[in-house]
């Protein structure tokens, strides 16, 4: 599921900033093109919650690598942008919301976290049923 959370996250990026920038969902050492976006799950976490229902966690944080010498205003006009586009994103044809987000500007570059939280419910395959058993007992001393 969290593959399928950070492609809703990059479709929605991309819809909003356009192909001019780059989106990376794997660590990139050297050669990020200017401007460009990072995307990582950050502490997920599952709690079951009622029988088979789990409540998961999805900290997302996107970081942003400005490509002009005003980082901090550059970093700030995009981050409102974020608010606004990673509100709600489509995940197989649903609508997640995203909460808890906020930003830091840090190391010039930014960090925009976001949390998209649900509850999953997971399904058990049925064990075969048993065959039918026959048992035949008798009380000691009597037949």
């Amino acid at each position: 599921m969290i593959n399928k959370i950070i492609d809703g996250i990059c479709a929605a990026i991309h819809t909003e900033f356009g192909s001019a920038y780059e989106i990376y969902t794997e660590t990139i050492e050297q050669g990020l093109n200017d401007p460009c976006f990072s995307i990582a799950c950050i502490n997920p976490t599952a709690e079951q919650f009622l029988g088979k229902r789990y409540f998961r966690t999805n900290q997302f944080c996107i970081h942003y690598f400005p490509s002009t010498a005003e980082k901090q205003a550059e970093c700030c006009t995009v981050s409102e942008r974020l608010f606004d586009v990673l509100e709600m994103i489509t995940v197989d044809n649903d609508f997640i919301r995203g909460t808890n987000m906020h930003f830091e500007f840090t190391d010039d570059m930014l960090h925009f976290f976001v949390n998209y939280d649900m509850f999953v419910y997971k399904e058990q395959t049925k064990a075969p049923e048993m065959e039918i058993a026959q048992y035949k007992s008798s009380v000691k001393g009597k037949d």
